[in-house]
């Protein structure tokens, strides 16, 4: 099958108009009848009238004394006024129903009882004074919900008060989702493996979008993957086409390789209404139309295959519901860094949000199409335009919120050097006080404390080497934070190292192995600790970094190094121990170095900063810390250094 270029590829706002209007949605969904119990989140297919009235007769709406409100006039505190029980007033509870004769009640507090015959009042009442009238909530006839209005649990109390015991409501709108790929594997047929096998994927995609079509008010099936065979697919698509379903969904098979049947079948059955939109990720979207029914083509990548259903499924089945579709709360925030983009591509990138000083920062998360864990740690996205080569950090840029703001208010910003500590940190602060969250960016021990400078952090994580002194990251924290007043503690030593293949089966022995010719290496960014580690015991054994094959090429993680080596992707990589250990890697040590968490003192006393702070310093985490292997914990939560006021010391 031939290749398929994007030669229409549609901006984002375009397709959008042309698949959204192409449907007469208003007859799209017939109506069925369910129980008024069963309704929450049913949306009416035809107006709803009270059958009876509410209350359905006058009833007290206060504990006291029932009675004729002309009957009291004249009563004042200077001429209180004696009234007969039984034959004049006659005690009530809430809610009980009014005596003949009477239209006004007295609360219990107001009145003086003589004895047993007898009440004292101090003021007139007036006509239906605290009394509920017939029909006073809902009378009979009346409108109790209008078409197309989304069904509450308090309109549920609504209809059986007015004695609508059922109700017309649309059908809910009925999905199918078909995965397709000879790579996928079902993840029930690995629950007894060991590994997943070489070549083939977890297939998951399906199960997210199906649960992103119930959370909008839909239905769906999942059909079994379906391999890369146009035929199979054909006869699954024209099934689902002739049963039930208002909407087809094929996951995967929209791009232009040459296993993507997709495009191909909805134009052979029937229409292709868009195929490409400029929007990143997400661009190999297909949209078209097949006997009169909605078919897209989903991309296959995860966070492409979530922007294209929020895109156009989503207000496709609101629309189809006869509902507006909601919109995202929006807030201003400062990205952490520069972030730049494609020029004519709107790009959709999820951030962690979280307020530093007096403005809300987002960090961004990995931008790749395919990292599904940029979608379930985002709290907010943030829209490039198509119109931009990006944006910068000096502005603050529209971000729709994903996460309540409270949440938001209480998540601590830590960017700089990756150490696998601070995921430990992370699940025992939210341990400790479920509404606090740690969003952490690794950009390297000189990016956080670039980003200290600019004000887009609570802290840093570092551990540069001053390769003169042979101290850990004073010196650049005064060179790069001058005049800024930090504290520098401690959170770990940790043992850093070559990390290699189980066995060491290339023998790898320490540095200068590295410029072996046959061997091949993976190095961290410039710019972080590591790097600059690797860089200065080169130089001090005398070994030029061109001759190491694979010295240009950078990873942002030590875990990320870790799987290079262990994909045999690279011979070797500097690391951390723990790294190694947790893929069952071998580790050829270099150098025992510390890593601090650096904290400018505007925000040391910051609740959620303290609250880190005695975190490191139980032993429950520093237990945890000793079993991840290669690291030492005898200064964890020690203040090594500090640049502050001696007002602020004491304080």
């Amino acid at each position: 099958m031939a290749r398929r270029i994007y030669l229409k590829m549609k901006s984002l706002e375009e397709a959008r108009k042309i698949f959204l209007d192409h449907w007469k949605l208003e007859t799209f969904l017939s109506g069925e009848t369910v129980a008024s119990v069963e309704a929450a989140g049913r949306v009416t297919a035809a107006p709803v009238f009270a059958r009876f009235s509410t209350p359905t007769f006058h009833s007290a709406a206060m504990d006291g004394i029932a009675v004729k409100a002309e009957r009291t006039f004249g009563a004042t505190l200077d001429s209180p006024m004696q009234l007969e029980l039984e034959s004049e007033v006659h005690w009530i509870n809430t809610g009980q129903p009014m005596p003949p004769d009477t239209d006004a009640v007295i609360m219990v507090e107001n009145i003086h009882q003589i004895d047993d015959q007898r009440v004292e009042i101090q003021a007139a009442a007036f006509p239906w004074q605290h009394v509920r009238k017939v029909g006073e909530d809902i009378v009979a006839t009346e409108l109790l919900l209008p078409q197309n209005h989304s069904i509450t649990a308090y309109d549920i109390g609504a209809l059986l008060a007015a004695g609508i015991l059922e109700l017309e409501v649309k059908r809910r709108p009925r999905a199918m989702i078909i995965p397709t790929g000879g790579e996928l594997l079902e993840a029930e047929s690995l629950r007894h493996a060991d590994l997943v096998p070489v070549g083939k994927i977890v297939e998951f995609n399906s199960w997210v979008l199906l649960n992103m079509i119930h959370q909008w008010g839909g239905l769906c099936d999942r059909h079994p993957i379906i391999p890369d065979d146009p035929d199979r697919l054909r006869q699954v698509l024209l099934e689902g086409l002739a049963g039930n379903y208002d909407l087809i969904i094929i996951n995967a098979g929209s791009s232009a390789g040459s296993e993507d049947h997709t495009t191909n079948l909805i134009a052979e059955l029937g229409k292709v209404l868009v195929h490409g939109v400029a929007i990143m990720p997400g661009k190999p979207t297909v949209l078209g139309e097949i006997q009169g029914k909605p078919v897209v083509g989903n991309p296959g990548y995860p966070v492409s295959a979530v922007i294209s259903m929020e895109q156009f499924v989503r207000p496709l089945l609101y629309r189809m519901q006869g509902l507006d579709e909601p919109e995202s709360e929006q807030v201003d925030a400062y990205p952490s860094q520069k972030l730049p983009s494609k020029l004519g591509v709107e790009e959709f990138l999820r951030v962690n949000l979280g307020r530093v000083g007096d403005r809300l920062v987002a960090t961004p998360l990995p931008r790749g199409a395919g990292s599904i864990t940029s979608l379930s740690q985002a709290t907010g996205f943030l829209r490039i335009p198509e119109t931009v080569e990006g944006i910068t950090e000096t502005e603050a840029h529209p971000v729709s919120l994903l996460a309540n703001r409270q949440g938001i208010e209480r998540t601590l910003v830590v960017v700089g050097s990756h150490d696998m500590t601070l995921d430990l940190i992370a699940n025992l602060l939210k341990k400790c006080d479920p509404q606090i969250s740690l969003a952490s960016s690794n950009v390297g021990s000189l990016g956080g404390l670039l980003a200290l400078r600019k004000g887009s952090a609570h802290l840093a994580g570092s551990h540069l080497l001053d390769t003169e002194t042979g101290e850990y990251n004073s010196s650049y924290i005064q060179r790069y934070l001058p005049g800024v007043e930090v504290y520098l503690v401690n959170l770990v030593h940790r043992e850093q190292g070559l990390i290699v293949a189980p066995g060491n089966p290339k023998g790898i022995n320490g540095l200068a192995d590295l410029c072996r010719s046959e061997l091949s290496f993976v190095n961290r960014q410039a710019g972080s600790g590591t790097r600059i580690l690797l860089d200065w015991r080169l130089a001090q054994e005398g070994l030029d970094p061109e001759s190491i094959s694979g010295y240009e090429r950078e990873e942002y993680t030590h875990m990320a190094v870790a799987v290079a080596v262990l994909s045999s992707t690279a011979d070797a990589g500097m690391g951390i121990l723990a790294a190694a250990q947790a893929l069952s890697l071998d580790f050829i040590p270099v150098t025992t170095e510390r890593y601090d968490l650096v904290i400018p003192a505007e925000h040391f006393s910051n609740p959620l900063v303290q609250k880190l702070l005695q975190v490191i310093a139980t032993q429950g985490f520093k237990d945890q810390v000793m079993a991840l292997g290669g690291y030492d914990v005898r200064d964890t939560g020690r203040i090594v250094d500090s640049w502050v006021s001696e007002a602020e010391n004491l304080g």
